[in-house]
């Protein structure tokens, strides 16, 4: 199923409280990321946070990619 909305996410799936305080917005390679700390230390990449076009092209950056 697909769904098309404007709204975020988080409006339409909720997040509990715990899940929030894991979630970060980071600088990688200057680059800014919104990512999620997993239970191993490593973070995993939730969202690219920029106004540059190649930088959603950039393989590097796909999320879910485990950064370290």
């Amino acid at each position: 199923m697909i769904l098309y909305t404007p709204l975020a996410e988080t409006d339409i799936f909720p997040v509990s409280e715990a899940d929030l305080q894991k979630r970060h917005c980071v600088s990688h390679n200057g680059k800014q990321l919104y990512v999620e700390e997993m239970e191993d230390g490593q973070f995993q990449l939730l969202q690219v946070l920029s106004t540059d076009p190649n930088d959603f092209m950039n393989t590097d950056y796909i999320p879910g990619t485990i950064l370290r």
